[in-house]
This record gives C-alpha cells, sequence and structure tokens, in this order.
C-alpha cells in the first residue's frame, strides 16, 4: 500500500500542461517521430517530442503557424517532454497560393524560434502575432498585412529590449521632419538634422512614423527592422538573420507598391 501511495504520488507530480500554440518548426527525430517547437500563451517557446510527427497524417498539420491545442508531459520539468498537439487552426493551407503571404508567415515562425528564449512567458507577443496571422490571412491587399508585419517586427525588438525611438530626433528632439533612422542608436532623425550624412542613415518611410514620401515604403520599413534584427539579435551570437527572413525583404522590395 505504501509503494502504491508513492506511485500514485509521483505521478501526480508530473510536469504537465495543457495551452494553446503556434506550430514554429517540425524537425526530424528519429524514423518517425519529430521535435516540435511551438509559441503557445502562458509557457512561452516550448520544445516536445511528437510521437510519429513525420507520417504524412501529422506532417500536414504541424505545417509552421498552424494553431494547436496542445499537451505537454514529462517526468521532470528539465527534460524534453512529449507533446500531444491537436490542430485548430491551419494557416499555411490558407495561404497556399500566395507565395509572399507564405514567405511571410515562415519568416514570422523563424525569427520567433531563433531569438525567444525557451520557457518564458510572452503574454504580448502571443497576442500580437495570433492578431498578425488573422490579418496576414484576411487582408485583402498585400500592402496592408505587409504593414502589420514590420509593426510586429518592431514589437519582436521591443519584447528583447531593443525597442527604436521613431517618435522625436534623437538629435534635435523635435518631431518635425522625420525622415530618417540612425543605424547605431535606432532613433529617428528629422532631415535639417541629418544633414551631410544622410546617405549613412537608414529612410524612415511614412507607414512609420517618417514624414517624406518615397517609393516602395514597405521595403524601407523591413530594411529598417531587418537591420537592427541582425543588429541586436543575430550579429551577438554570430548568425544571420533566418534565411525565410531574407527571402521574404528579397520579394517585398521587388515589388512596387
Amino acid at each position: 500500500m505504501i509503494l502504491t501511495d508513492i506511485v500514485i504520488g509521483t505521478l501526480n507530480l508530473m510536469p504537465d500542461w495543457q495551452d494553446e500554440g503556434i506550430i514554429l518548426s517540425n524537425k526530424p527525430y528519429a524514423e518517425l517521430h519529430s521535435v516540435t517547437t511551438i509559441l503557445t500563451k502562458s509557457h512561452g517557446r516550448h520544445a516536445g517530442l511528437v510521437q510519429a510527427g513525420q507520417s504524412s497524417k501529422k506532417r500536414s498539420m504541424l505545417q509552421p503557424g498552424s494553431l494547436v491545442d496542445a499537451q505537454w508531459r514529462a517526468r521532470l520539468d528539465e527534460q524534453l517532454g512529449t507533446f500531444k498537439l491537436e490542430l485548430a487552426k491551419n494557416y499555411s493551407a490558407l495561404m497556399i497560393d500566395t507565395p509572399l503571404r507564405l514567405s511571410a508567415l515562415s519568416s514570422m515562425c523563424s525569427l520567433l524560434e531563433t531569438s525567444l528564449p525557451e520557457r518564458e512567458p510572452q503574454p504580448a507577443l502571443w497576442q500580437a502575432t495570433t492578431a498578425l496571422l488573422q490579418i496576414v490571412s484576411l487582408s485583402k491587399e498585400d500592402n496592408e498585412w505587409l504593414n502589420f508585419f514590420v509593426k510586429w517586427e518592431l514589437g519582436l525588438l521591443q519584447e528583447l529590449g531593443f525597442a527604436l525611438k521613431l517618435e522625436t530626433c534623437g538629435v534635435t528632439g523635435s518631431s518635425e521632419e522625420l525622415a530618417y533612422v540612425s543605424p547605431k542608436s535606432g532613433s529617428a532623425i528629422s532631415k535639417p538634422a541629418a544633414g551631410i550624412y544622410a546617405d549613412r542613415l537608414l529612410v524612415l518611410p511614412m507607414c512609420l512614423g517618417g514624414h517624406v514620401k518615397i517609393d516602395n515604403e514597405l521595403a524601407a520599413g523591413i530594411k529598417i527592422t531587418g537591420h537592427f534584427l541582425q543588429k541586436n539579435i543575430y550579429n551577438p551570437v554570430d548568425k544571420q538573420l533566418p534565411s525565410a527572413r531574407q527571402r521574404l525583404a528579397n520579394m517585398v522590395e521587388s515589388s512596387n507598391w
């Protein structure tokens, strides 16, 4: 009886939680299994083993960007543990015929997987990311959802401790004639303050608060967020922006909005 009570008590103490999640990646493990990483609503970025995760049935469910109901269990908190996942919404299937949106979806997942610390709750990012998924899948115009995507990247930088200062000029403190961003400080720079150094600065598009109209504003916005993601997140660990993010930037730059 005592041994039975001990066993039951041990089982009850096994780490076990249920949560909503967004699939970030699904990587092969052993023959048919996979290690799946998700961004959860309450448990942050979290990985787990999915039994038969490489089977055709489960692989179609575990596409990056899919919204799932997740149950995680392990013997100890520090272990990889196992996932049981049920599909709630497959966003990649909704975007299958729109390469630019699929590229944005892949970029979003890659950025989250490679930049976020493990198992730290990210409530603001969860809300912003689920909202972005809906906007990307429902917006009729590409320039509409891309605008939100750039601002989502600004939010990602902010949540990681690298917020840009785009409301006032970093030199004069004025909010007038904002036209550039310092690639070093991340502060907006007004046109008069830029002077002869304008060609060394990043162009601040109107979609991010700039006061000068330029061609392909979204490409300028993507360039700004990409620069600071690389500088602050990936350079310190000697890595490059995820290839998916680089592909998205190339696609946006080659478009004309």
